[in-house]
């Protein structure tokens, strides 16, 4: 064999090995997203104060089992949940839309299959009885001018012991008064902790009751935080951008 024939098949097999280390890495990266972790990051502000926008998040996929929506596209190979395990009240959760089955939300979950939910005047009622809530400091909320914005803020107590916050951005709204929803079997009613400012169950033409099989994992952790203030090129603004308090931080 002539030494430009022995370059060339170095040459060859040098670029197949490198394209089996990528489809191996791709592959590994495709089984972790599917299986145990999948990275989300907050586009909206509907989650405020729990979540902001420009958060990411680690989901975890194994939380309450497997269905078609824990991989990518959803693609229709089975019905149901395999390995399913129930979610907790007061989890934070990232579900597919079950208006379109292909837009993920993320909102903290209120009612279980059976419960009957209530917004009386900001106030959410569960199973007949008042939620408890207490004002606490005001969220305090920052444009891009330095313009301050203050927002009243409760922390909620939900019956098995969660506890967060919620903002009450505009008294008395549309979705603070509502009639009683009665979750059915199967389903899960989701809402937002920026209470005025989120599409959730209690918009049923946007989201409305969501199935089990919607589910898509639990929202853990979050392992990145920016406000936006820097593009990606301006190295230089990185570190005003950056949320360091946010980051390594679990989602409550």
């Amino acid at each position: 064999m002539s030494m430009p024939e022995k370059v060339n098949n170095l040459r060859q097999s040098a670029l197949a090995e490198n394209l089996r280390t990528i489809g191996y890495a791709l592959l590994i990266a495709l089984v972790i997203r599917a299986f145990f972790f999948q990275p989300f990051n907050i586009p909206s502000g509907s989650m405020i104060p729990t979540l902001l926008i420009g958060d990411y998040l680690f989901v975890a996929k194994y939380s309450y089992g497997y269905s078609k929506h824990s991989l990518p596209f959803s693609p229709p190979i089975f019905d149901g949940r395999i390995m399913s395990r129930q979610p907790d009240r007061g989890d934070v959760v990232v579900f597919k839309v079950p208006t379109d089955n292909r837009t993920d939300f993320i909102k903290r979950l209120i009612g279980l299959p059976g419960d009957h939910i209530q917004m009386k005047h900001g106030v959410l009622y569960l199973n007949d009885k008042a939620v408890p809530r207490v004002r606490v400091e005001d969220f305090v909320r920052r444009d891009e001018y330095g313009n301050v914005q203050r927002i009243p803020q409760y922390r909620e107590t939900l019956p098995d012991g969660v506890a967060y916050n919620t903002l009450d951005l505009i008294e008395d709204s549309v979705t603070d008064n509502t009639g009683v929803y009665v979750v059915p079997p199967g389903h899960y009613f989701f809402m937002g902790d920026n209470r005025d400012n989120s599409n959730d169950s209690r918009v049923q033409s946007v989201v409305g009751y969501v199935p089990f099989e919607n589910l898509v994992g639990k929202a853990e952790l979050i392992f990145f935080s920016t406000n936006g203030s820097a593009h990606f090129w301006q190295v230089w603004r990185w570190p005003s951008a950056i949320r360091w308090n946010r980051i390594l931080s679990w989602v409550d």
